[in-house]
């Protein structure tokens, strides 16, 4: 009997601790040069913002937050962790491995080629998360 309440004990115990583990990190994301080196063309402007803006709230706010910082209402119950669009590391990306990533996907974050058909509103999503410093 003392066995099976220290295995109980035990497996308790280890139940716990992995629920307070925190999630895991984001692995490196291989850009392609392709996209690295490759210019946003729609000028950030007030109407390129505006509809960035827009759009994020639409299909990005939930996980990355209202204010970029991967704290929005879906982002706990993801296996990675939410991106976060006020850190130098985001910032210091290029336009083009942004774009990349957001029409790729990868893991939780779901590919927008669809979703945001028109290359132009994706790269005015871009233009939105680079005011959210």
């Amino acid at each position: 009997m003392k066995k099976y309440i220290s295995i109980l004990f035990t497996v308790m115990f280890v139940t716990v601790l992995m629920a307070f583990a925190p999630r895991t990190t984001n692995d490196p994301w291989p850009v392609p040069d392709k996209y690295k080196n490759m210019p946003n063309p729609v000028k950030s402007d007030a109407t390129s913002i505006a509809t960035g803006k827009e759009l994020y709230t639409q299909h990005c706010k939930s996980c990355h937050g209202t204010k970029g910082k991967g704290d929005g209402p879906k982002a706990a119950q993801l296996d990675t962790e939410s991106g976060d669009f006020t850190k130098a590391d985001f910032q210091k990306q290029t336009d083009g491995a942004i774009f990349y990533k957001t029409t790729e996907g990868r893991k939780d974050m779901p590919s927008f080629k669809k979703k945001i058909a028109d290359q132009n509103d994706v790269w005015s999503v871009i233009n939105y998360v680079r005011t959210l410093k």
